[in-house]
């Protein structure tokens, strides 16, 4: 059992790395290099670390939490994240590269206008602050759990220092840092599961092959829904939301996008694009095969899923194993590490690309004198930082749910302007009335918000899942229509 000054040690052990790797990548930065990584990245890097920012702390603890409720389920999702990528690939990013783009939002400046420019990267802003926040969520409550209640130190306290540490590291180099920060933490996150796994299977002594063939474990290996539509995770809403997922929380996603492009070219964009893919499904799935096995343990061993506040957190599952389970100090030094990176390769990547949209989006940052526009990158990246501390903290008042799941859902909501915006912008010849966008969008998510709510009684037993954010996607392209003029483009 890892001690708490222990794991504070290797945190601090972690961060020192992180730091060290910061020093050398931001030597003479400028915005420029903080934006765009002066585009000179290679794309297997860009590839490796994305996987990990990707995934994230949300993924390296809420997907094997998930196993316990609903198996592999999740899995048919991922699939459909899988065949989103292509798209990103092959229809998006071509249309970044030709317009040599910092913030991608600025495509509907050229394309429909200000307010369209404005309403793409407000929907942006808060689905990024809220999915970041999350993520960093998830994060807290497991130091605070295992590490800082013990000292009593409160909640906020572990968030503002979680937060700084990032700030730390990212505050100069940005996206060029954090290319090369994600590659580190996406090895150790990888690192982690595989030899958790590894060691899981020994102690339970059953291979993953095993595990995936016998059906005494098919409550924790159930992978396809396919009896009844109705339900909420049946495999074509799955699928079919995975697939506008990806689309939108990755090719619609400065944070996402911004790592893409500082490739050298889009074909080694499109190249890494391809290849992460692949990998994520793979890792994913490993992901699942965790969770099983650490059901399994906890089955054997009658460890009890963690209680905050009442509830059941099946989230704490697997740290409350690796750190407490009698699994060895091993294994609970690897899952700390894995944790950190997991969070942390997402976290940053999110608090620079906040900045980045910010300062292009809102501020126009390059029409002013190149001192100011560094002394404004700066402060709006303090004052970013700041915004995610006070969202996470709100967090641990008002989440109640499994937390990807709940990711998700808000992706529904403020992805979906967006996926709206861009489709009519890349597949018709239409302008719109430019003014009149900001009502078509709040219409749009008013509508979406009152269906998600709608009790399945309300629909003849039908349980709405994912499908919300293609459908949210469809009534801003309608909205789009409706409003549209006689000019076109050329």
């Amino acid at each position: 059992m890892l001690q708490s000054s222990s794991i504070l040690i290797l945190i601090l052990a972690y961060f020192s790395l992180l730091m060290v790797i910061a020093y050398f990548t931001a030597k003479n930065s400028d915005n420029q290099t903080f934006f765009t990584a002066n585009r000179s990245s290679p794309w297997y890097l860009v590839a490796f670390g994305m996987v990990g920012a990707s995934l994230s702390g949300v993924t390296f603890i809420s997907v094997p939490g998930w196993v316990g409720d609903s198996g592999f389920t999740y899995f048919q999702v991922v699939l459909g994240y899988w065949a989103g990528y292509f798209i990103v690939a092959f229809v998006l990013l071509p249309i970044y590269y030709r317009q040599n783009l910092t913030s991608i939002y600025e495509y509907l400046q050229e394309r429909f206008g200000y307010n369209s420019h404005k309403v793409g990267a407000i929907s942006f802003f808060v689905s990024r602050v809220l999915g970041a926040s999350f993520r960093l969520f998830l994060v807290a409550i497991v130091l605070q759990q295992f590490i800082f209640d013990a000292w009593g130190i409160p909640f906020e306290i572990t968030v503002v220092i979680s937060v700084l540490l990032i700030w730390v590291y990212t505050q100069k180099g940005g996206i060029k840092t954090i290319v090369w920060t994600d590659t580190l933490q996406t090895l150790l996150m990888l690192t982690a599961v595989v030899l958790t796994v590894y060691h899981l299977g020994n102690v339970l002594q059953i291979s993953p092959i095993e595990l995936l063939q016998n059906s005494q474990f098919e409550n924790y290996t159930r992978l396809w829904v396919t009896d009844d539509f109705m339900v909420r995770n049946h495999f074509l809403k799955s699928f079919i939301g995975g697939i506008f997922i990806t689309i939108c929380m990755t090719g619609l996603d400065q944070d996402m996008m911004q790592k893409n492009l500082s490739c050298r070219t889009l074909k080694a964009a499109q190249i890494n694009m391809v290849v992460f893919s692949v990998v994520l499904v793979l890792v994913t799935f490993f992901f699942l095969l965790l969770g099983a096995m650490i059901f399994l343990y906890a089955d054997q061993n009658q460890i009890m899923i963690p209680i905050i506040e009442g509830s059941p957190k099946t989230d704490l599952l697997f740290p409350e194993i690796a750190i407490n389970g009698g699994l060895g100090v091993g294994v609970g030094i690897v899952f700390i590490l894995g944790l950190m990176a997991a969070a942390y390769s997402s976290a940053d990547s999110a608090l620079t690309s906040l900045t980045t949209s910010f300062c292009v989006d809102f501020l126009d940052i390059n029409k002013y004198p190149e001192a100011k526009q560094q002394r404004l990158r700066k402060q709006i990246h303090i004052g970013m930082s700041l915004l995610i501390i006070v969202v996470v903290i709100l967090f641990k008042y008002v989440l109640d749910r499994n937390v990807i799941d709940g990711l998700l859902t808000v992706a529904s909501y403020t992805y979906g302007p967006l996926l709206g915006l861009f489709a009519f912008g890349i597949f018709t010849p239409f302008q719109i009335n430019d003014r009149k966008i900001w009502m078509v969008v709040l219409f749009s998510i008013l509508l979406i918000v009152m269906i998600g709510n709608l009790p399945p009684q309300a629909l003849g037993g039908y349980q709405i899942g994912y499908e919300l954010l293609p459908l949210n996607g469809l009534l801003t392209f309608l909205g789009l229509w409706l409003i549209r003029t006689n000019q076109s483009t050329t």
